[in-house]
């Protein structure tokens, strides 16, 4: 029996651009040619593709499947490290399932930060993105922190620093700055990793500050990075000891 490549990328359930790129890698062997030209290839190229198959399924890399192909099997130690690589998939499109539930679910944006779909909708476009960034600079535990903060989070004055127009006066600026300190205070007693957040970066910490503060300037306006400063220090000094 003997096949042209159309027919045997068909019979091993691929492409002939797939037969063509193992062609090029080397890893199944050119057949011999027809008086017309065309290939024709037999049970023995048939086979060999469908092993290669067979590890490609398996998650073996193609460099690997050539080394079994000269060695005869692959290496323990390359299926193993494919098993690892397997388990942590898994492990993510788990984690992506249940973030899709949770989406449904609670009705917050798909594009959400995972795990704060359900408080997203109570969300300034300015806070979301910041906590997008937070996921690259802070750890689960930090993050997850954040997420307690937001949840318990009811206090109006959040919703006035959003709608907080660049060009507002100082009285509005100082006035919005104390009553936003007792909540700075607040999250600092509750959660006191925030006075030092080095242990919490997953990243080098000078980079992560440097990352942190170019986000705050570019989503923020000024008087609200100025409420901001200004509502920080308040609060430090609230929970500064006295005498």
């Amino acid at each position: 029996m003997a096949w042209s490549t159309r027919e045997l990328a068909d019979l091993a359930g691929t492409t002939v651009n797939t037969v063509r790129h193992y062609h090029r890698l080397g890893l199944l062997d050119e057949p011999v040619r027809k008086n017309n030209g065309y290939k024709e290839y037999g049970v023995e190229h048939l086979v060999c593709l469908l092993r290669i198959r067979r590890l490609v399924e398996l998650g073996v890399p193609l460099s690997e499947v050539g080394v079994a192909r000269t060695s005869g099997d692959v290496p323990p130690e390359v299926l193993r490290q494919v098993d690892g690589q397997l388990a942590a998939e898994i492990e993510r499109l788990q984690r992506a399932r249940s973030d899709i539930a949770a989406i449904l679910r609670d009705g917050g944006p798909a594009d959400s930060p995972a795990g704060f779909g359900a408080v997203a909708p109570r969300l300034s476009e300015a806070d979301t993105s910041l906590i997008h960034v937070y996921t690259r600079l802070y750890d689960d535990d930090a993050l997850k922190d954040l997420r307690r903060m937001v949840e318990t989070d009811t206090d109006p004055v959040n919703a006035e620093l959003d709608a907080l127009p660049a060009d507002a006066d100082e009285a509005t600026r100082q006035d919005l700055a104390e009553r936003l300190a007792p909540v700075i205070a607040g999250n600092l007693t509750d959660y006191p990793w925030l006075n030092d957040p080095a242990a919490r970066l997953i990243r080098g910490e000078q980079a992560s500050m440097q990352t942190f503060v170019d986000a705050v300037v570019s989503l923020y306006n000024a008087a609200q990075i100025d409420v901001l400063t200004r509502a920080s220090l308040l609060a430090h000094e609230q929970l500064r000891p006295e005498g």
